[in-house]
Protein backbone atom coordinates (compact mmCIF):
# COMPACT_ATOMS: atom_id res chain seq x y z
CA UNK A 1 0.00 0.00 0.00
CA UNK A 2 2.64 2.55 0.89
CA UNK A 3 4.81 1.50 -1.98
CA UNK A 4 1.82 1.59 -3.87
CA UNK A 5 0.86 5.39 -2.85
CA UNK A 6 4.70 6.48 -3.44
CA UNK A 7 4.26 5.70 -6.77
CA UNK A 8 1.03 7.26 -7.49
CA UNK A 9 1.97 10.71 -5.27
CA UNK A 10 5.90 10.01 -7.73
CA UNK A 11 3.46 9.58 -11.33
CA UNK A 12 1.35 12.94 -10.02
CA UNK A 13 4.21 15.12 -8.95
CA UNK A 14 6.03 14.21 -12.43
CA UNK A 15 2.72 15.15 -13.92
CA UNK A 16 2.89 18.84 -12.08
CA UNK A 17 6.72 19.47 -13.18
CA UNK A 18 6.61 17.90 -16.82
CA UNK A 19 4.96 21.04 -18.13
CA UNK A 20 7.12 23.52 -16.52
CA UNK A 21 9.86 21.69 -17.97
CA UNK A 22 8.84 21.43 -20.94
CA UNK A 23 7.87 25.28 -20.61
CA UNK A 24 11.57 26.23 -19.94
CA UNK A 25 12.91 23.61 -22.90
CA UNK A 26 10.41 25.34 -25.32
CA UNK A 27 11.86 29.11 -24.01
CA UNK A 28 15.24 27.71 -24.39
CA UNK A 29 14.79 26.59 -27.81
CA UNK A 30 12.86 29.30 -28.98
CA UNK A 31 15.81 32.17 -29.99
CA UNK A 32 13.90 33.95 -32.32
CA UNK A 33 10.94 36.49 -30.94
CA UNK A 34 7.98 35.92 -32.54
CA UNK A 35 4.31 35.91 -31.87
CA UNK A 36 2.96 33.42 -30.42
CA UNK A 37 -0.41 33.96 -31.37
CA UNK A 38 -2.11 33.43 -34.57
CA UNK A 39 -3.30 37.04 -35.00
CA UNK A 40 0.45 38.07 -34.84
CA UNK A 41 0.06 40.12 -32.03
CA UNK A 42 2.52 39.15 -28.45
CA UNK A 43 1.75 38.65 -25.48
CA UNK A 44 5.50 39.14 -24.43
CA UNK A 45 6.49 43.19 -23.85
CA UNK A 46 9.61 42.56 -25.55
CA UNK A 47 7.98 40.87 -28.68
CA UNK A 48 5.58 44.15 -28.77
CA UNK A 49 8.54 46.49 -28.54
CA UNK A 50 10.99 44.71 -30.70
CA UNK A 51 8.07 45.11 -33.44
CA UNK A 52 8.18 48.37 -33.49
CA UNK A 53 11.51 48.31 -34.71
CA UNK A 54 11.28 46.08 -37.69
CA UNK A 55 11.26 49.51 -39.62
CA UNK A 56 13.14 50.22 -42.69
CA UNK A 57 14.57 53.64 -40.96
CA UNK A 58 13.17 56.76 -43.06
CA UNK A 59 16.54 57.66 -44.26
CA UNK A 60 18.32 54.37 -45.20
CA UNK A 61 21.14 55.08 -48.22
CA UNK A 62 19.51 53.81 -51.34
CA UNK A 63 21.87 52.92 -54.01
CA UNK A 64 19.95 53.48 -56.55
CA UNK A 65 19.90 57.44 -56.06
CA UNK A 66 20.89 60.05 -58.58
CA UNK A 67 23.63 62.80 -57.72
CA UNK A 68 20.45 65.17 -57.17
CA UNK A 69 18.51 62.67 -55.48
CA UNK A 70 21.68 61.97 -53.16
CA UNK A 71 22.39 65.29 -52.15
CA UNK A 72 18.73 66.28 -51.25
CA UNK A 73 18.67 62.90 -48.72
CA UNK A 74 22.24 64.58 -47.02
CA UNK A 75 20.29 67.34 -46.28
CA UNK A 76 17.40 66.24 -45.39
CA UNK A 77 19.35 64.27 -43.02
CA UNK A 78 21.72 66.66 -41.81
CA UNK A 79 18.29 68.12 -40.57
CA UNK A 80 17.12 65.28 -38.97
CA UNK A 81 20.30 64.83 -37.05
CA UNK A 82 19.70 68.40 -35.79
CA UNK A 83 16.47 67.03 -34.55
CA UNK A 84 17.67 64.56 -32.54
CA UNK A 85 21.17 65.44 -31.38
CA UNK A 86 19.59 68.52 -29.80
CA UNK A 87 22.74 70.77 -29.40
CA UNK A 88 21.35 73.46 -26.97
CA UNK A 89 20.77 77.27 -27.52
CA UNK A 90 23.56 78.38 -24.89
CA UNK A 91 24.66 81.58 -25.33
CA UNK A 92 27.57 84.61 -23.80
CA UNK A 93 29.45 81.37 -22.22
CA UNK A 94 33.51 82.17 -22.04
CA UNK A 95 35.59 81.66 -24.79
CA UNK A 96 38.22 78.79 -24.02
CA UNK A 97 41.16 79.32 -21.87
CA UNK A 98 44.74 78.01 -22.47
CA UNK A 99 45.80 77.34 -18.68
CA UNK A 100 49.29 75.38 -18.94
CA UNK A 101 51.83 74.84 -21.47
CA UNK A 102 54.53 72.02 -20.95
CA UNK A 103 57.61 71.26 -23.45
CA UNK A 104 58.19 67.48 -24.60
CA UNK A 105 60.53 65.90 -27.47
CA UNK A 106 59.68 67.80 -30.37
CA UNK A 107 56.57 69.20 -29.16
CA UNK A 108 54.45 71.03 -27.02
CA UNK A 109 51.59 70.02 -25.08
CA UNK A 110 48.79 72.74 -24.17
CA UNK A 111 46.35 72.15 -21.71
CA UNK A 112 43.18 74.08 -22.46
CA UNK A 113 39.51 74.28 -21.20
CA UNK A 114 36.48 74.78 -22.81
CA UNK A 115 33.31 76.21 -21.10
CA UNK A 116 30.36 74.55 -23.59
CA UNK A 117 27.31 74.99 -20.87
CA UNK A 118 26.53 76.52 -18.04
CA UNK A 119 28.57 75.16 -14.80
CA UNK A 120 30.74 72.70 -17.41
CA UNK A 121 34.32 72.86 -17.90
CA UNK A 122 35.48 70.58 -20.32
CA UNK A 123 39.44 70.09 -20.18
CA UNK A 124 40.90 69.08 -23.58
CA UNK A 125 44.69 68.43 -24.80
CA UNK A 126 46.77 70.39 -27.81
CA UNK A 127 49.97 68.91 -28.89
CA UNK A 128 52.04 71.10 -31.51
CA UNK A 129 54.50 69.65 -33.28
CA UNK A 130 58.08 71.58 -32.58
CA UNK A 131 58.82 74.60 -35.97
CA UNK A 132 55.78 75.37 -36.15
CA UNK A 133 54.78 79.47 -36.51
CA UNK A 134 51.25 79.97 -34.61
CA UNK A 135 51.58 83.74 -35.99
CA UNK A 136 52.18 82.80 -40.13
CA UNK A 137 52.14 78.81 -40.61
CA UNK A 138 48.53 77.09 -41.39
CA UNK A 139 48.98 73.27 -40.74
CA UNK A 140 46.53 70.22 -41.03
CA UNK A 141 44.95 69.13 -37.73
CA UNK A 142 43.01 65.90 -36.09
CA UNK A 143 40.47 66.05 -33.67
CA UNK A 144 41.47 62.21 -31.33
CA UNK A 145 38.08 61.11 -29.73
CA UNK A 146 39.03 57.59 -27.34
CA UNK A 147 37.16 54.60 -27.15
CA UNK A 148 34.79 53.73 -23.71
CA UNK A 149 37.31 53.92 -21.02
CA UNK A 150 40.02 55.79 -22.94
CA UNK A 151 40.98 59.47 -21.92
CA UNK A 152 42.61 62.10 -23.30
CA UNK A 153 45.92 61.35 -21.41
CA UNK A 154 45.94 57.82 -23.06
CA UNK A 155 45.43 59.47 -26.74
CA UNK A 156 48.19 62.29 -25.45
CA UNK A 157 50.23 59.96 -24.32
CA UNK A 158 50.30 61.44 -20.76
CA UNK A 159 49.97 59.50 -17.54
CA UNK A 160 46.47 58.91 -16.65
CA UNK A 161 45.18 60.97 -13.40
CA UNK A 162 48.35 63.34 -14.03
CA UNK A 163 45.83 66.53 -15.31
CA UNK A 164 48.53 68.77 -14.40
CA UNK A 165 50.71 67.28 -16.75
CA UNK A 166 53.65 67.02 -14.11
CA UNK A 167 54.90 63.79 -15.21
CA UNK A 168 57.25 62.75 -18.04
CA UNK A 169 54.96 61.30 -21.19
CA UNK A 170 54.95 57.31 -20.74
CA UNK A 171 53.50 56.51 -24.23
CA UNK A 172 55.81 58.45 -26.59
CA UNK A 173 55.10 56.24 -29.86
CA UNK A 174 51.09 56.96 -29.45
CA UNK A 175 51.92 60.66 -30.75
CA UNK A 176 52.25 59.71 -34.40
CA UNK A 177 49.89 62.70 -35.37
CA UNK A 178 52.43 65.16 -34.11
CA UNK A 179 55.20 63.13 -36.29
CA UNK A 180 53.69 63.69 -38.67
CA UNK A 181 53.68 67.52 -38.68
CA UNK A 182 49.94 67.65 -37.60
CA UNK A 183 48.58 69.82 -34.64
CA UNK A 184 46.64 67.00 -32.21
CA UNK A 185 43.87 67.39 -30.14
CA UNK A 186 42.87 65.11 -27.72
CA UNK A 187 39.16 65.23 -25.95
CA UNK A 188 37.42 63.28 -23.07
CA UNK A 189 34.60 61.95 -23.23
CA UNK A 190 31.96 62.67 -20.89
CA UNK A 191 31.86 61.16 -17.62
CA UNK A 192 35.48 59.72 -18.31
CA UNK A 193 38.96 61.12 -17.83
CA UNK A 194 38.80 64.39 -15.92
CA UNK A 195 34.98 64.38 -16.66
CA UNK A 196 34.82 61.42 -14.51
CA UNK A 197 33.32 61.37 -10.69
CA UNK A 198 35.37 60.90 -8.15
CA UNK A 199 37.61 58.84 -10.47
CA UNK A 200 35.45 56.79 -11.73
CA UNK A 201 34.09 56.17 -15.13
CA UNK A 202 30.27 56.71 -14.70
CA UNK A 203 28.68 56.18 -18.48
CA UNK A 204 25.33 54.68 -16.68
CA UNK A 205 24.06 57.84 -13.96
CA UNK A 206 25.25 60.42 -16.58
CA UNK A 207 23.02 58.91 -19.30
CA UNK A 208 20.09 58.07 -17.10
CA UNK A 209 19.96 61.91 -16.18
CA UNK A 210 20.51 63.12 -19.66
CA UNK A 211 17.75 61.06 -20.80
CA UNK A 212 15.75 62.55 -18.24
CA UNK A 213 15.64 66.20 -19.32
CA UNK A 214 15.29 64.97 -22.61
CA UNK A 215 18.97 64.55 -24.31
CA UNK A 216 21.02 62.02 -24.11
CA UNK A 217 24.82 61.31 -24.24
CA UNK A 218 25.71 60.88 -27.35
CA UNK A 219 24.25 64.75 -27.61
CA UNK A 220 26.35 65.82 -25.16
CA UNK A 221 29.65 64.38 -26.34
CA UNK A 222 28.97 65.80 -29.40
CA UNK A 223 28.44 69.30 -28.17
CA UNK A 224 31.53 69.19 -26.18
CA UNK A 225 33.43 68.01 -29.05
CA UNK A 226 31.69 70.49 -31.47
CA UNK A 227 32.90 73.28 -29.63
CA UNK A 228 35.96 72.22 -29.63
CA UNK A 229 35.91 71.58 -33.16
CA UNK A 230 34.88 75.02 -33.73
CA UNK A 231 37.54 76.02 -31.39
CA UNK A 232 40.37 74.58 -33.77
CA UNK A 233 38.85 76.11 -37.01
CA UNK A 234 39.14 79.31 -35.52
CA UNK A 235 42.80 79.01 -34.65
CA UNK A 236 45.35 81.56 -37.15
CA UNK A 237 47.85 77.82 -37.20
CA UNK A 238 45.06 75.22 -38.13
CA UNK A 239 44.17 74.92 -41.94
CA UNK A 240 40.40 74.82 -41.30
CA UNK A 241 40.00 73.07 -44.75
CA UNK A 242 42.39 69.93 -43.33
CA UNK A 243 40.83 68.98 -40.20
CA UNK A 244 40.40 65.11 -39.73
CA UNK A 245 38.24 63.54 -36.72
CA UNK A 246 39.68 60.20 -35.50
CA UNK A 247 37.22 57.95 -33.34
CA UNK A 248 38.13 55.13 -31.51
CA UNK A 249 35.38 52.51 -31.02
CA UNK A 250 32.89 54.60 -28.89
CA UNK A 251 34.39 57.93 -30.22
CA UNK A 252 33.33 56.65 -33.93
CA UNK A 253 29.69 57.56 -32.84
CA UNK A 254 30.39 61.25 -32.55
CA UNK A 255 32.41 61.20 -35.54
CA UNK A 256 29.55 60.74 -37.70
CA UNK A 257 26.97 62.96 -35.79
CA UNK A 258 30.04 66.01 -36.36
CA UNK A 259 30.36 65.05 -40.11
CA UNK A 260 27.04 64.98 -40.97
CA UNK A 261 26.59 68.39 -38.92
CA UNK A 262 29.71 69.95 -40.61
CA UNK A 263 30.28 69.40 -44.22
CA UNK A 264 33.66 71.41 -43.92
CA UNK A 265 35.20 68.51 -41.64
CA UNK A 266 38.07 67.20 -44.26
CA UNK A 267 38.41 63.34 -43.57
CA UNK A 268 37.44 60.70 -40.91
CA UNK A 269 39.45 57.79 -39.33
CA UNK A 270 36.48 55.51 -38.42
CA UNK A 271 38.09 52.83 -35.85
CA UNK A 272 35.83 50.35 -35.36
CA UNK A 273 33.98 47.41 -36.83
CA UNK A 274 30.92 48.56 -38.84
CA UNK A 275 27.32 47.07 -38.56
CA UNK A 276 24.02 48.04 -38.36
CA UNK A 277 22.64 49.19 -34.98
CA UNK A 278 19.22 47.93 -36.03
CA UNK A 279 19.93 44.43 -37.01
CA UNK A 280 22.11 44.02 -34.16
CA UNK A 281 18.70 44.46 -31.83
CA UNK A 282 16.74 42.15 -33.60
CA UNK A 283 18.89 39.07 -34.14
CA UNK A 284 20.58 38.92 -30.72
CA UNK A 285 18.10 36.95 -29.25
CA UNK A 286 19.30 33.82 -27.81
CA UNK A 287 18.54 33.89 -24.22
CA UNK A 288 20.48 32.10 -20.95
CA UNK A 289 19.60 29.30 -18.96
CA UNK A 290 16.73 31.38 -17.31
CA UNK A 291 15.32 32.91 -20.69
CA UNK A 292 16.71 36.58 -20.16
CA UNK A 293 17.28 37.99 -24.46
CA UNK A 294 20.64 39.90 -24.93
CA UNK A 295 20.65 43.35 -23.60
CA UNK A 296 21.25 44.95 -27.52
CA UNK A 297 23.39 47.92 -25.70
CA UNK A 298 23.78 50.36 -22.70
CA UNK A 299 22.37 53.33 -22.59
CA UNK A 300 24.90 55.81 -23.42
CA UNK A 301 24.62 54.86 -27.23
CA UNK A 302 20.64 55.56 -26.75
CA UNK A 303 19.22 58.73 -28.91
CA UNK A 304 15.47 58.59 -28.63
CA UNK A 305 13.99 58.21 -32.50
CA UNK A 306 17.84 57.67 -33.60
CA UNK A 307 16.67 54.24 -35.36
CA UNK A 308 13.78 54.82 -36.39
CA UNK A 309 15.70 57.57 -39.07
CA UNK A 310 19.13 56.06 -39.69
CA UNK A 311 21.72 53.26 -38.86
CA UNK A 312 25.37 53.62 -39.51
CA UNK A 313 26.19 52.83 -42.56
CA UNK A 314 23.75 55.12 -43.98
CA UNK A 315 25.45 57.98 -41.54
CA UNK A 316 29.16 56.59 -43.36
CA UNK A 317 27.64 56.97 -46.54
CA UNK A 318 26.36 60.46 -45.74
CA UNK A 319 29.37 61.08 -45.31
CA UNK A 320 31.02 61.19 -48.99
CA UNK A 321 32.41 63.39 -51.15
CA UNK A 322 35.02 63.26 -47.62
CA UNK A 323 38.03 60.53 -46.69
CA UNK A 324 36.47 57.69 -45.01
CA UNK A 325 39.17 55.02 -43.65
CA UNK A 326 37.40 51.85 -41.94
CA UNK A 327 39.91 49.80 -39.99
CA UNK A 328 38.30 46.67 -38.41
CA UNK A 329 35.75 45.49 -41.15
CA UNK A 330 32.05 44.64 -41.05
CA UNK A 331 30.03 42.93 -43.55
CA UNK A 332 31.11 43.78 -47.18
CA UNK A 333 27.18 44.36 -47.65
CA UNK A 334 27.59 47.26 -45.96
CA UNK A 335 30.81 47.98 -47.21
CA UNK A 336 29.82 47.54 -50.50
CA UNK A 337 26.63 50.08 -50.40
CA UNK A 338 28.80 52.83 -49.49
CA UNK A 339 31.04 52.35 -51.95
CA UNK A 340 28.06 52.99 -53.96
CA UNK A 341 27.56 56.36 -52.29
CA UNK A 342 30.93 57.48 -53.31
CA UNK A 343 30.64 56.11 -56.72
CA UNK A 344 27.60 58.46 -56.82
CA UNK A 345 29.41 61.76 -56.08
CA UNK A 346 32.66 60.92 -58.67
CA UNK A 347 34.72 60.10 -55.60
CA UNK A 348 35.29 56.26 -55.27
CA UNK A 349 38.76 56.45 -54.49
CA UNK A 350 37.99 58.32 -51.37
CA UNK A 351 36.62 55.52 -49.40
CA UNK A 352 38.79 52.85 -47.98
CA UNK A 353 37.54 49.89 -45.66
CA UNK A 354 40.02 46.70 -43.87
CA UNK A 355 38.87 43.70 -42.08
CA UNK A 356 40.73 42.29 -39.37
CA UNK A 357 43.30 40.05 -40.31
CA UNK A 358 41.76 36.87 -39.02
CA UNK A 359 39.11 37.97 -41.77
CA UNK A 360 41.55 39.26 -44.43
CA UNK A 361 40.90 36.77 -47.22
CA UNK A 362 37.10 36.83 -48.64
CA UNK A 363 37.14 33.27 -48.33
CA UNK A 364 37.27 33.87 -44.36
CA UNK A 365 34.65 35.97 -44.29
CA UNK A 366 30.82 35.94 -43.75
CA UNK A 367 29.25 36.59 -46.94
CA UNK A 368 25.80 37.41 -46.06
CA UNK A 369 22.64 40.08 -46.49
CA UNK A 370 21.31 38.91 -44.00
CA UNK A 371 22.30 38.31 -40.14
CA UNK A 372 20.03 35.11 -38.23
CA UNK A 373 17.80 35.77 -35.77
CA UNK A 374 18.27 33.92 -32.32
CA UNK A 375 21.82 34.41 -31.80
CA UNK A 376 24.38 35.62 -28.86
CA UNK A 377 26.95 38.41 -29.28
CA UNK A 378 29.85 35.85 -29.32
CA UNK A 379 28.08 34.30 -32.54
CA UNK A 380 26.83 37.93 -33.87
CA UNK A 381 30.64 38.75 -33.73
CA UNK A 382 31.86 35.94 -35.44
CA UNK A 383 29.01 36.48 -38.08
CA UNK A 384 29.72 40.01 -39.09
CA UNK A 385 33.71 39.55 -39.13
CA UNK A 386 34.71 40.68 -35.78
CA UNK A 387 37.72 39.62 -33.95
CA UNK A 388 37.47 41.48 -30.38
CA UNK A 389 40.74 40.41 -28.73
CA UNK A 390 42.26 42.22 -31.67
CA UNK A 391 40.43 45.40 -31.16
CA UNK A 392 42.81 48.95 -30.72
CA UNK A 393 43.52 51.82 -32.90
CA UNK A 394 45.08 50.92 -36.00
CA UNK A 395 47.77 53.36 -36.81
CA UNK A 396 49.69 51.13 -39.26
CA UNK A 397 46.73 51.41 -41.57
CA UNK A 398 45.79 54.86 -40.58
CA UNK A 399 48.71 57.07 -41.00
CA UNK A 400 49.89 56.04 -44.39
CA UNK A 401 46.10 56.68 -45.51
CA UNK A 402 46.74 60.23 -43.57
CA UNK A 403 49.45 60.56 -45.79
CA UNK A 404 47.63 60.01 -48.94
CA UNK A 405 44.35 62.05 -48.21
CA UNK A 406 46.77 64.74 -47.56
CA UNK A 407 48.82 65.17 -50.59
Amino acid sequence: MNIMYKIINTLFTLLLILPVMGQTSDLNNSFRITANREDGRFSSSRGAVQYMLKQKPAFTFNPAFTATEFKKWQLDLCSTMKELIRFPEVKDQPAPVRIKMVQRDGYRVEKWESYPLPGSVVPYLVLIPNGIDTTQDKVPSVLCIPGFGGSKEELAGETEGDYGLTSLPVKPVRKNAIKKGLVAVAVDNPSCGELSDNGYFDYLNTSRILLEVGWSYLGLTAWQDWNILNWMKAQSYIDKERVIISGFSLGTEPLMVLGVLDPSIYAFVYNDFLCRTLERILVMTKPDEKGRRPFPNSIEHLIPGFLTQFDFPDLVAALAPRPVICTEGGLDRDFELIKEAYRIVGKPDNFTFYHYKKFANPKDRQQIDRVPEGIDLDTFFQVVNVDPKNHYFKVELVLPWIDKVLK
